[in-house]
């Protein structure tokens, strides 16, 4: 004899389905939250305790305040907090500016095998970076490269090991990145409105002024933000290149944790790094916006 089952018996069995579903969908996501909270969590706290930890020299005792917060924001370390943050906006102003026409250009490309060779290309130069990236670099346009030597660049007064210099470095990963990041915006502006726009009488450069870059526009001040935080976070390829001649954050941290400059000074490089959570916060708070705000435009 075979039983029927009714709407009435099938509805506590798909019931049953619903509640399990979000439960193991929550336990997936448990060694995610754990490997979160061990690898950020402890450290951020641990960051947070000491930038707002001072020591008594004299006797030893230590004690909760902004003293060393204060401390970060004056002097060396204002300077160069301000140093960090003109180089990122130097450097992802121009690797924006570069990326944008070159990833047009990919997009637009006939050969299939250029766009992926590019993008691929891309793809490994906006992770290449540290001492192997000044390293060659400094082979190539040092004091001795083989192009300063080659085309008399010192004379004509070129220096690597500068501002300008170390903006051309990191223009080296920022170009690639934007790239990265234009491409598909790119690839989603539809044929049709450039169409609508020519058979209403627009010239190219009316589409692009009046509809292709303020639909683009979120995505490349997104882009922008994303390569300033690239640029801002960057300390070995800086550190392995100018050293000290170039005011840095990142560099000041260093210092301050190796006692280089000051002895005593390892909860104020504590606290320039808060300043630089900070600053990365920010830079994340603009972000976000814009890219869902270009999702919905490009969808």
């Amino acid at each position: 004899m075979t039983a029927t089952l009714t709407g009435a018996d099938t509805a506590p069995a798909a019931a049953r389905k619903r509640r399990r579903r979000p439960l193991g969908g929550s336990l997936a996501v448990v060694p995610l939250l754990v490997f979160t909270a061990l690898a950020f969590g402890l450290p951020a706290l641990a960051m947070l305790d000491g930038a707002f930890t001072v020591k008594d020299p004299a006797t030893g005792a230590t004690s909760y305040s902004a003293d060393n917060l204060i401390a970060s924001l004056q002097g060396a370390y204002l300077t160069a907090l301000l140093g960090s943050v003109k180089l990122s906006a130097v450097s992802a102003a121009l690797g924006a500016l570069l990326g944008l026409p070159l990833a047009q250009a990919v997009v637009t490309s006939r050969f299939r095998a250029l766009r992926e060779a590019v993008l691929t290309a891309s793809g490994v130069l906006a992770n290449f970076g540290g001492v192997p990236l000044a390293f060659a670099f400094v082979a190539t346009l040092g004091n001795a490269g083989v192009l300063t030597r080659h085309l008399g660049l010192t004379d004509k007064g070129w220096d690597l090991y500068s501002f300008w210099g170390l903006v051309l470095v990191y223009l080296y990963f920022l170009i690639p990145l934007m790239v990265l990041t234009i491409t598909p915006a790119l690839d989603g502006l539809r044929s049709q409105w450039r169409e609508a726009a020519q058979n209403n009488g627009a010239t190219a450069v009316q589409y692009w002024r009046h509809v292709a870059l303020p639909v683009l526009l979120p995505t490349l001040l997104g882009g922008f933000v994303l390569l300033f935080g690239s640029a801002f976070a960057a300390y070995a390829t800086a550190a392995a290149m100018v050293g000290s001649s170039v005011p840095l954050v990142t560099l000041q941290i260093a210092d301050a944790l190796s006692g280089n400059v000051l002895v005593g000074q390892e909860n104020v490089a504590l606290a320039l790094s808060l300043d630089m959570v900070l600053v990365a916060g920010l830079v994340m708070a603009v972000y976000l916006p814009l890219q869902r705000r270009s999702a919905r435009w490009l969808a």
